[in-house]
């Protein structure tokens, strides 16, 4: 809930924390039985700085994100413990050569960035500028999918928010804003191995083993290794998705 009301996209101003509350977050977080395990945050919310470590004590790892700070704002961020930059490039102040701001932090710092990666929210040379820019072991691909992610076109709900999808392009009914979309992962594999010319095992852990490090997950699951819980996507030589096992079940088969 501490995103800027200026770029809180999608995100209804009347839920938004205008001051960082690390005791709502507690609540939060005993509510869910310690299962919160990400949140994004933006810099500029009175109160973030302080909040971050005491967020990773609580087990929930930050970054930060919707937000128009500055670069030393974003920068002292990271220096308190932000691990990673929200869909960068979306819901954002952007670049400025005076004010690099979230982004020149995003590119310069040693944190993980987000990238969207349906072809919509950024284009094919902005991810491909982001890897040349962190490497393949520092971006993580995200859907940020709604609940219309493989359904067809119409009326949907994001959170209290009515949403309408055209052609897969999901927007807010009241005033057209883009509210998430209806990326898969799959298809989100495939558009990078279309945007970059790259090898499969190249893209892979953008899909895998980055979000599993970056959450502090990788002991249990975004490889596939001895001990580990047996989370395995098997696909065709076109990268189709053909089976899916879940801790070792079957629990799809095309």
């Amino acid at each position: 809930p501490c995103l800027s009301s200026e770029y809180k996209g999608a995100m209804p101003e009347h839920l938004l924390m205008h001051t960082a509350d690390a005791e709502l977050f507690a609540k939060y977080q005993k509510a869910s039985g310690g299962h919160v395990r990400y949140t994004t945050l933006a810099p500029e919310i009175p109160g973030v700085p302080g909040l971050i470590p005491r967020l990773n004590a609580m087990g929930i790892v930050c970054a930060m994100g919707h937000s128009g700070a500055g670069y030393d704002q974003c920068a002292a961020c990271v220096d308190a413990g932000v691990r990673s930059v929200t869909h960068l490039g979306n819901a954002m102040r952007l670049f400025h050569q005076h004010d690099p701001a979230i982004f020149g932090v995003a590119l310069e710092r040693d944190v993980y960035v987000e990238a969207i990666c349906d072809g919509r929210h950024l284009h094919p040379g902005t991810v491909r500028l982001y890897l040349k820019a962190k490497g393949y072991d520092r971006v993580v691909a995200v859907t940020d999918s709604i609940m219309a992610a493989g359904l067809p076109d119409g009326s949907y709900k994001l959170g209290v928010n009515d949403v309408v999808v055209v052609d897969g392009d999901a927007k807010l009914k009241s005033d057209g804003t883009r509210a998430g979309g209806t990326l898969t992962t799959g298809k989100a594999l495939l558009n990078l191995l279309e945007f970059t010319g790259k090898p499969l095992e190249q893209i892979l852990p953008l899909l895998t083993e980055n979000p599993a490090k970056l959450i502090g997950v990788y002991d249990r699951i975004g490889s596939i290794e001895e001990g580990k819980e047996a989370d395995v996507v098997v696909l065709d030589k076109d990268c189709q998705v053909i089976r899916t096992y879940s801790k070792g079940k079957e629990v799809y088969r095309k």
